[in-house]
């Protein structure tokens, strides 16, 4: 059965998934919303990168797709980038073999890019910032062709503190307008877990001494508590940036070390949008 969701970046993803939540073992000095994040994570790049740099962004946020491509940019001029790691693409793909003159129909192919649910015009211009600086972008996100294995895997169920595990399950029932049946909350949760740990471990590959994995995926994925950093290796140095669309605050300090504040966008009624797509 397919279940589709709202895709606003924040918690939920729907069967045939998209986008979730976030961890970390360092926890630099914490800074206020504002539009300075960029400098601040510009300056961390020049003092003692982190291991993994996570950016989650809001998926309807264009303004969100242009910090990551900045970001690519800034961190690949220094030569600190270590690799590009994308929810946006599955995991065993990436561009790694490809010259940097790549085209982007040959990028595109090699990463399995699925343009119906992530649109290249949004992620294209990150990806190819990092490919032409010779840096290699990575698909991180949990196959489709595993989800339904991994509903039925209750391994899943225990990785998280209790606490931690029940905000799973209210931000899926909350994430589809109360509309998804109790039976489904633990399965799609497992869902999400398994697409921080596949994400994880495919940064986590990828990590060099003295340079930075560049993870981009979906704002609640990057959350420190719930999410990605969570599967990363014991020691791993990370550190956690989300951005924010308008002034309301989408994470608690604890969670995030940086915002990147954007501006509002316009107000959308998303379940009545869902409710409607169910009937049909």
């Amino acid at each position: 059965m397919q279940i589709p969701s709202i895709r606003n970046g924040g918690w939920l993803s729907g069967l045939l998934g998209l986008a979730l939540l976030g961890g970390c073992t360092s926890q630099p000095p914490q800074a206020a919303a504002s539009a300075n994040a960029e400098f601040n994570l510009a300056a961390l790049a020049r003092s003692k990168a982190p291991d993994v740099l996570l950016l989650g962004e809001q998926h309807d946020a264009p303004e969100h797709q242009q910090w990551q491509q900045t970001t690519v940019a800034q961190w690949a001029a220094r030569q600190q980038l270590a690799a590009v790691v994308l929810e946006m693409a599955d995991a065993g793909h990436s561009t790694q073999g490809l010259a940097p003159s790549a085209s982007e129909a040959q990028v595109q192919q090699a990463l399995a890019w699925n343009d119906k649910g992530w649109p290249w015009r949004h992620y294209g211009p990150a990806v190819m910032t990092a490919v032409q600086a010779g840096v290699p972008v990575l698909g991180g996100n949990l196959p489709r062709a595993q989800m339904r294995d991994v509903m039925q895997q209750t391994r899943w169920d225990s990785h998280l503190p209790a606490a931690a595990w029940q905000r799973q399950l209210d931000a899926i029932a909350d994430g589809h307008c109360g509309l998804l049946p109790e039976g489904q909350l633990a399965p799609m949760a497992r869902i999400q877990l398994a697409k921080d740990d596949s994400m994880a471990q495919t940064a986590s590959s990828q990590l060099q001494p003295g340079k930075t994995v560049l993870l981009i995926a979906g704002r609640g994925h990057v959350l420190r508590s719930i999410g990605i950093p969570t599967w990363l290796p014991a020691g791993t140095r990370s550190v956690v940036a989300i951005g924010q669309a308008g002034s309301q605050a989408q994470a608690d300090a604890a969670d995030r070390d940086w915002v990147h504040s954007t501006p509002a966008l316009p107000a959308q009624d998303h379940c009545a949008a869902l409710r409607e797509k169910w009937k049909k």
